[in-house]
Parts: C-alpha cells; structure tokens; sequence
C-alpha cells in the first residue's frame, strides 16, 4: 500500500488481485447477496485508491482494508431492506423449460436430501442476516476469512474478548435456530 501511495498502478493491481476475491466473499455473506458483494468490493478498491494519499500505516493493510469493507457493509444494509432478498431475482427463469433435460445420475444424492441441503442453506442465510451487525462481521470474518480475533477486534474497534463473546453469541444463535435441522445438540 505504501507503493500504491506514492502511485504505483501495478502495486494497486497486486493489491486488487490478492485482496479482491476474500473481500467479495465478505461482502457477499455480509450482505447475503453474491452480485452485491462484487459491487461492494469494487467500491471498497475504489476508496482504497482515492484515500491512497491518506494511507497511514498504523496496522496490517488487510485490517484497514476489511474496516472499509465492514463500513461500506454496514452502509448498505442500512439503506436498504434486505430482508426477502436472499434469493436470487433470476428464481422463476421463463427459460427454464428450454433446458436440455438431464438424467439424474445414480450416484447423485436423492432429491429430498437435495432439498433438505437446500432448506438448510437457506435458513442458515436467513440467520445470519437477522444476527445483530457486530456478531454478523465477527462471525464472517473469525469463520470464512480466517482472520484472527486480534485483527476482528481491530476492524470492529473492540478488544478480542469482545470479539469472542460477539462470535460465542452469534453461533449460539445459529445453533438455536437450526436446531430443527441438525437435532438436539
């Protein structure tokens, strides 16, 4: 980041490149919109390289990075209503009848364990987004960007046991409200 300050294009592709994908994936569960999450982490980049001047390197870029990722997060699940959009817009395609039929495969899983697969996801969806927004980016960032506490703690400007006690309540939580699925545990 220090070579993207003093301009350095290819440092900031470097920087795109390493860093864009995991803050997508990010933004996406944050959001519980896959399209979403690409267009937030454009935005993210986008403000990495206009504060480029700005950049003071006080902790790990990635620490920097992913407050800005949690803040532009928080920005867009504020205005708007997310709830009812987890899924997909695209769900009724009129087109979907044009499709070659295709033979199910005899090793494949039967289509109740499909749809079980399918419910389970959904709720598991449906429950993060409802998690308070401190417990949803702990969650997120401890479980599927595998940052440590210290660096969640950083981003959420909080100490690592607060950071464990958000990601202890936060899959409490979610252990409660799948109960129904994976039985009781």
């Amino acid at each position: 980041m220090l070579r993207v300050r003093e301009g350095d294009r290819e440092a900031f592709r470097a920087l795109f490149e390493k860093y864009a994908r995991p803050v997508a994936r990010f933004a996406a569960n944050f959001t519980g919109i896959p399209a979403r999450g690409e267009e937030l982490a454009q935005d993210v980049f986008l403000q990495v390289y206009r504060a480029r001047d700005r950049y003071e390197p006080r902790a790990k870029f990635s620490t920097w990075l992913y407050t800005i990722a949690h803040n532009l997060c928080l920005n867009e699940v504020r205005r708007f209503d997310y709830r009812g959009r987890l899924e997909p817009l695209d769900r009724d395609d009129p087109e979907e009848g044009s499709r070659p039929l295709e033979l199910a495969d005899p090793a494949a899983l039967d289509g109740e364990a499909v749809a079980s697969g399918h419910e389970l996801e959904a709720r598991l969806r449906e429950l993060v987004a409802d998690l308070p927004a401190s417990q949803r980016t702990a969650l997120i960032l401890s479980r599927v960007d595998e940052l440590r506490y210290q660096e969640i703690g950083e981003i959420l400007s909080c100490s690592e046991q607060a950071v464990k006690s958000l990601i202890f309540r936060a899959t409490r939580t979610l252990k409660e409200g799948l109960r129904e699925y994976v039985g009781a545990a």
